[in-house]
């Protein structure tokens, strides 16, 4: 293993640089150059036609702000196998073969993971650093941590403008199909409700949750200030299982529906429910905010603040994450471990599981949700029992979000 190529593909998110520097710096301690491949797998396709190659020297790595979110490999939602060429893989042999390339340092979700599983099955040899923000591959993801902390950053400040108003908000967030992000942002900013993909929604729960809620803030303030604030994930279904997608948006490179819609249907359900409610007349004159047909009913606003969740700055936890993994599966390669994905480095232990199984989707887990339903949060169905298991804990205990 004398060279390395670094790769990032998918979405982008916060830690990702500290995969790039840290694989990039324990590879020139361990006297392997380490190479970026531009453009995620779109430029590994294209390798071939490369005039040249840049190699993150330890001056290079030097340059390179582990705290910024983001990729300096830079990134593309390229399906390899959906590529209309059948001398493919190939040509991605031929590109690294062209500038001497060993192995491949890949980072990326589930989407990205199931083509670094198809490189290596075509006997490419890579290590996956795992990175979604998403939080649903079986292992810690980079990125997961900074997003819900912006998520509920933004939910904290959403409430200054919420209770100016007396508004209820709806923040709608990435996640697809797994409540991750929504869930742990969410309850971290004291969200009166969090409506995941995993729980379909009874809107009628959510009503009668939002209006006791938010009426009594408002009753009991000296000011006659409140509000009620809502995360939801992109995901949402309904009561029936029904999805909510932009039909006209059509699927990505990868063949997924481009989600779209939560947080106005929300906000369509709520406001409809007030509108027929007819007891919210009185209640809107008790709170001092009733005038007929101009303020009749509490405002339902929502926010989508997409990509920003992505971008910015990353957390401390991602970046130390993302530097360890990154090193981890420089290691890997060197060793002649591929086809797996890093899990973390605990000690002397470098952990890391068969890539096929971490990329396998995870959930959020419905007796976690619990917890916060005996806390008061509304999570879109009625209150369901926590049912503890009390166990004693041995030895050290690792666990992501």
């Amino acid at each position: 293993m004398k060279k390395i190529g670094i790769l990032t593909s998918g979405g982008d998110c916060g830690g990702l640089n500290g995969v790039v520097k840290g694989a990039a710096q324990t590879a020139n301690n361990l006297g392997i150059t380490p190479y970026v491949i531009p453009n995620g797998y779109a430029g590994l396709y294209n390798l071939v036609d490369f005039d040249k190659l840049t190699a993150i020297t330890p001056e290079r790595a030097d340059q390179i702000d582990a705290n910024l979110a983001g990729s300096e490999a830079g990134h593309s939602r390229v399906k390899v196998k959906k590529i209309d060429d059948p001398k493919k893989y190939d040509r991605i042999k031929e590109g690294m073969k062209k500038f001497g390339i060993d192995g491949l340092v890949i980072s990326g979700g589930d989407d990205s993971g199931s083509v670094m599983v198809d490189l290596y099955e075509q006997g490419i040899k890579c290590v996956h650093a795992p990175k979604t923000m998403d939080l649903d591959l079986q292992t810690y993801s980079v990125g997961g941590d900074s997003t819900v902390n912006k998520i509920a950053t933004y939910v904290e400040e959403l409430k200054t403008t919420a209770v100016t108003h007396n508004r209820i908000m709806v923040l709608e967030v990435f996640g697809r199909y797994a409540g991750h992000t929504a869930f742990r942002g969410g309850v971290a900013a004291d969200a009166d409700a969090v409506l995941i993909p995993e729980i379909p929604t009874d809107f009628d729960v959510v009503y009668k949750h939002a209006k006791e809620r938010y009426f009594a803030r408002i009753l009991r303030s000296d000011v006659k200030a409140g509000q009620y604030m809502i995360v939801v994930a992109e995901g949402l279904k309904t009561a029936d299982g029904s999805e909510i997608y932009d039909e006209s948006a059509g699927v990505d490179s990868f063949g997924h529906k481009k989600l779209a819609g939560a947080a106005k249907y929300v906000c369509q359900e709520l406001s409809k429910r007030f509108k027929a409610d007819m007891e919210i007349k009185e209640l809107m004159k008790k709170a001092g905010m009733f005038v007929e047909k101009m303020n009749e009913a509490p405002e339902v606003r929502s926010v989508v603040p997409g990509h920003l969740v992505r971008c910015g700055h990353s957390s401390a936890y991602d970046v130390c994450f993302g530097k360890e993994a990154g090193a981890a599966a420089v290691m890997l390669l060197k060793e002649g471990t591929v086809g797996v994905t890093i899990v973390g480095i605990d000690g002397d232990k470098v952990r890391y599981m068969e890539s096929k199984k971490a990329i396998e989707q995870r959930h959020v887990d419905l007796n976690q949700v619990a917890v916060y339903e005996q806390m008061g949060v509304c999570f879109g169905r009625p209150v369901a029992a926590y049912k503890p298991v009390f166990e004693k804990a041995e030895g050290k205990i690792t666990r992501h979000l």
